[in-house]
């Protein structure tokens, strides 16, 4: 069994074995992250999918409205008139050829990738390391556009990426301990809301399963599924 911290023993304490109303939650999750530095706050929600097939998988991208804390490093593959737009509206690495070398010689330091439609064809010969990393640019997630302004945006404003596991779980930052409970809260609101909306039609019975909160070094803190927005099954 796994051996845990004084600071986690204590701060387990103030956790009960209940679920919470989604204000109390947000509110406890803050108190348990008590490290030196800023921890992050994370959700975790098992949704009643059987990811196997695939009119049950669970996949998209959501705007958070008071970010996650973390600026993200985007990338951005390009070519032409393009890459004056991706540079004035803040990617941080923007190329094509060059990067695609770069990147198959081992660098990957940028957390998204973002590419037009056109340079598919080359950044298709980085499957085998940007996929098993989530790094691929994708048209469903909105990064394959040639709205690169918009997309860069979103991500620089606090857009995330989730998607159910093998288990039919999905795990995402909503912001950090130092955030107020209310951005939280909203936070939190926000990718409920967009994952009830995303229910597949073939998920039966009880779609939203649990929903955990926990900060990086702290318990799980649980969360009435059906008291975390205004909307429920």
């Amino acid at each position: 069994m796994a051996k845990f911290g004084k600071k986690y023993q204590e701060a387990a304490k103030l956790v009960e074995e209940k679920l919470y109303d989604a204000v109390e939650a947000v509110e406890l999750v803050k108190k348990t992250a008590t490290a030196k530095f800023d921890e992050t706050i994370e959700v975790s929600v098992r949704l009643g999918v059987d990811p196997k097939y695939a009119d049950q998988q669970v996949r998209g991208a959501v705007v958070l409205p008071h970010g996650t804390g973390k600026t993200k490093r985007v990338l951005v593959f390009a070519k032409g008139e393009k890459v004056n737009e991706a540079e004035a509206a803040g990617a941080d690495f923007v190329g094509s050829d060059e990067i695609v070398t770069k990147i198959q010689g081992g660098w990957c330091d940028f957390d998204v990738a973002v590419a037009t439609p056109d340079m598919m064809g080359t950044v298709g010969r980085l499957g085998k390391i940007l996929g098993p990393r989530g790094l691929m640019p994708n048209p469903k997630l909105g990064t394959v556009t040639m709205d690169l302004t918009r997309a860069i945006n979103e991500i620089k404003a606090g857009k995330i990426e989730y998607r159910t596991d093998k288990a039919g779980n999905i795990h995402v930052p909503i912001g950090k301990a130092s955030f107020d409970a209310a951005k939280l809260l909203e936070n939190l609101q926000t990718l409920i809301d967009t994952l009830i909306k995303v229910r597949p039609a073939a998920a039966k019975g009880q779609y939203m399963r649990t929903v955990t909160l926990s900060a990086t070094m702290g318990p799980g803190v649980q969360v009435n599924p059906s008291k975390t927005s205004g909307k429920t099954e």
